[in-house]
């Protein structure tokens, strides 16, 4: 398989982007799990300098909207960080079905490892307001348009209350026209 195409070009603008879980597996369905991707998150503005401006954490992938310098190897390391946190949960808690999703067999070696996430995160420049406002609107909506939910703030896991100014469990900048 070839590189992707999609890479992070110009620093200065905010990207969207989407990681989603090797297969598919919907691990975020539960709390403990999800979580880690809200700390994850939380790590990455505070000791990254990463600013991000919306997310949603769906059942078996991530979007979310940031920028800051070296944003590629900042997502890369918060892939990697969330990864391993997520697969130790899962073998200190014995979920060994969950787990057995995950296991990648290294040829030479013969031993088992593991990848949670799909490569790549597919990061999309966001150019002006209109196109900002177009991907926070679609992050926000996602948990209805899968089903979720039928009203977007009962989805716990998004940043649509900090929008509205309600309670929530990860601040992030909010981008204001």
């Amino acid at each position: 398989m070839g590189r992707s195409r999609y890479k992070i070009y110009e620093k200065r603008y905010p990207y969207f982007m989407t990681s989603s879980v090797v297969g598919w597996v919907p691990v975020f369905d539960i709390h403990e799990v999800a979580r880690m991707i809200l700390d994850g998150f939380m790590f990455l503005q505070k000791e990254r300098q990463v600013a991000i401006y919306a997310y949603v954490i769906m059942k078996d992938h991530i979007h979310f909207i940031a920028s800051g310098e070296n944003l590629s190897k900042k997502v890369r390391l918060f892939k990697s960080y969330t990864a391993r946190e997520i697969i130790d949960y899962l073998k200190k808690t014995a979920k060994q079905d969950l787990l057995q999703s995950f296991v990648v067999k290294d040829s030479i070696s013969n031993r088992s490892e593991y990848q949670f996430w799909q490569n790549g995160f597919h990061p999309k420049q966001i150019v002006g307001d209109k196109m900002m406002l177009q991907k926070i609107e679609y992050i926000h909506k996602n948990p209805v348009i899968a089903g979720y939910v039928d009203d977007m703030l009962k989805w716990e896991y998004s940043s649509i209350c900090n929008y509205l100014d309600q309670e929530t469990c990860l601040e992030i900048t909010c981008f204001r026209r």
